[in-house]
């Protein structure tokens, strides 16, 4: 009896390759607040999951360690880097940088197709002593700024023809006045990035842009610890509502907000995706 071989994989056909709903391949991604804190980790979220990384900030320059351990992840990703000191709220600035970056994106085959505008300023005074000017500052930067972001981004995405992820920084304090703090212009700011997600998906879907909120609760940042500096028993107020026993770290909002700019998000518009370790579902 003669044995006959049969060469499957020259007759059998290959199985289509699947792109990972929670990749970020191909495509750049800009960052607002990227200088340090929770804007440099989304950036190194998505570095992860292999894009092209821009930070922008009012910083000189970003966190040396935090920038120093982002360069090393870009480097293991075969990705690139970039930091470029930018004022949300100058319209020329934020013009010019992102239109340098969507250019350089685009030169090597990356097109700038996702933004995490996550640039904010907290303050904490009773709301009969807030002045009003600093009242109009915290808009400007946190409302203000993100739409600034927002809109020349997706200007950006438009002239070059390419669908994209908008993702906006929130608050939970959008939804819900946080015991404790007398944070009244924040809680402002950020209900209204809530409200401007909901109205600039419904302008830009037509276009293939995304936009959503990721809305986090109480996360230990340089900004909270300076909150808890000057009034240590708001921490016993915070754990009060934490179902989870703990407060959120800036790794707990990498998954989340990667989830927001990829492809497993696609049907996913003028949403807001809270994560608070279940604050706002205990009273």
């Amino acid at each position: 009896m003669t044995s006959v071989l049969i060469d499957t994989a020259a007759t059998e056909p290959t199985a289509p390759t699947t792109p990972s709903p929670f990749s970020l391949s191909d495509r750049t991604i800009a960052i607002t607040g990227g200088g340090r804190g929770l804007g440099l980790t989304l950036a190194h979220a998505s570095v992860e999951a292999g894009a092209h990384v821009a930070c922008l900030d009012i910083l000189p320059a970003p966190s040396p360690a935090e920038w120093a351990t982002l360069i090393s992840a870009t480097k293991l990703a075969g990705v690139t880097a970039t930091y470029h000191r930018c004022d949300v709220t100058s319209e020329a600035e934020v013009d010019s940088i992102l239109r340098f970056i969507s250019d350089a994106g685009a030169a090597r085959g990356a097109e700038l197709r996702g933004v995490i505008a996550c640039a904010g300023i907290q303050q904490k005074i009773p709301a009969v002593d807030y002045p009003a000017t600093e009242f109009e500052r915290m808009l400007k930067v946190n409302t203000t700024g993100v739409f600034v972001t927002a809109k020349y981004a997706a200007r950006m995405m438009m002239e070059r023809g390419v669908s994209g992820s908008i993702v906006l920084i929130a608050s939970m304090s959008g939804q819900v006045a946080n015991r404790g703090l007398t944070c009244t212009a924040y809680n402002t700011s950020k209900a209204a990035v809530q409200q401007m997600c909901r109205s600039l998906a419904q302008e830009w879907g037509q276009d293939g842009i995304r936009v959503n909120t990721l809305s986090p609760g109480y996360i230990r940042t340089a900004m909270t610890d300076e909150l808890l500096a000057t009034d240590p028993t708001l921490e016993t107020t915070w754990m009060a509502g934490a179902l989870l026993g703990r407060l959120g770290v800036p790794d707990d909002f990498k998954a989340p907000a990667v989830f927001l700019l990829a492809e497993g998000s696609r049907f996913m518009t003028g949403a807001d995706l809270r994560v608070d370790g279940g604050h706002c579902a205990s009273a």
